[in-house]
């Protein structure tokens, strides 16, 4: 999943570049015409509002797993990001209203309600004065018209993955897995960039799906195993066993984290060295608490060592991507873009994700 599109949206002649981005996202993954059509539909609306209400911002679509209910297969689905620094949302209830749309000449006039009932899974955030982050995920297959849309159950994640310089390829990537009552997030960042870098991020992605029922520091070494053909990489991942209640964490590498509490934000530290060159003798496996406040963030170093944590409460009960999401575009700014491939991925409790 290291394609990627961040498309910088500030003049009429970039909604023609996310239209175009969404199809071709769609094509990697396999979509059909007509759910291609939904995402484009989707991308083109978000990239106007970015005109129309936030005076520009930026359309960044990835490639994300999914497994669709019913399904026993992870397949690809396109994810759609919108981050502006504008005057963010005074209500998002109305935003969301069939009544509310761009209105620009740009723009197809489907508005923003159209989107959430179109998209598989849709959420929207704004703070006055502090700008705005949607995110849109478009499955092969549409949500049921019959069934209204469920409340996950569940922990959850989501994430964002943006490339160096606009490359197609990030040497970052971030997955997660189900194995029992454990769910597992990884995050891997390639040592360099483009397609090499890829290459070791995407051979963590496999072997992660392959080995989630691995404790964290196992899974660290199996993971060492797979990449010595690579170049290696920098990989932390997490493991929640929700039924314990417990969050195991352990990393090698540069890979940021930070656990939100009840009393507030804590670092995890990941050891030193190389997955597939130069692995520790020793892992060092950090276990907490896990409790229904709980958010974890992990991040490659692209994202500035000394980011603010959000202050939001609102904020941290949205869809992880969406959290995810707003930390890379808070951490930074257009006169000060990313300095390297940058991810960031986010682990939730179900009951911090509520729909619009």
């Amino acid at each position: 999943m290291s394609r990627v599109w961040d498309i910088p949206v500030h003049d009429s002649t970039r909604v023609r570049d996310v239209h175009v981005a969404a199809e071709s996202a769609c094509a990697l993954a396999g979509l059909s015409p007509h759910r291609t059509a939904v995402a484009a539909l989707v991308a083109t609306e978000l990239a106007t509002n970015l005109l129309k209400h936030a005076g520009g911002g930026h359309i960044m679509i990835n490639l994300v797993e999914r497994v669709p209910a019913g399904a026993d297969a992870v397949r690809a689905s396109v994810q759609i990001l919108s981050l502006d620094h504008g005057p963010g949302i005074t209500d998002v209830t109305v935003a969301l209203g069939d009544g509310y749309t761009t209105a620009a000449a740009a723009s197809l006039g489907a508005g923003l309600g159209t989107c959430l009932r179109i998209s598989n899974d849709f959420d929207l955030y704004g703070a006055p004065g502090r700008g705005t982050v949607a995110v849109a995920r478009i499955d092969h297959e549409p949500a049921s018209r019959h069934v209204p849309k469920q409340r996950p159950t569940g922990p959850r994640a989501g994430g964002v993955n943006v490339s160096l310089a606009g490359a197609e390829h990030s040497g970052d990537a971030w997955s997660w897995a189900r194995s029992g009552n454990q769910v597992t997030l990884m995050l891997c960042d390639g040592l360099g960039h483009g397609v090499k870098a890829a290459e070791a991020s995407n051979a963590a992605v496999q072997e992660l799906h392959r080995a989630a029922h691995l404790p964290p520091a196992d899974l660290l070494r199996r993971l060492h195993a797979r990449l010595r053909a690579t170049r290696g990489a920098a990989v932390a991942v997490a493991q929640l066993d929700a039924d314990a209640g417990q969050l195991s964490f352990a990393g090698v590498g540069n890979i940021g984290a930070r656990l939100h509490t009840a009393d507030g934000w804590q670092p995890f530290l990941s050891h030193p060295g190389i997955v597939g060159a130069h692995f520790p003798a020793t892992v060092p496996v950090q276990r907490v608490r896990w409790g229904s406040g709980s958010l974890l963030v992990l991040h490659s170093d692209g994202l500035p060592s000394r980011w603010t944590p959000p202050d939001d409460a609102l904020l941290l009960t949205r869809d992880p991507a969406v959290v995810a999401a707003a930390v890379l575009r808070d951490a930074g700014s257009d006169a000060r873009p990313v300095r390297d491939d940058t991810s960031v991925a986010v682990l939730a409790p179900d009951d911090r994700i509520p729909h619009p």
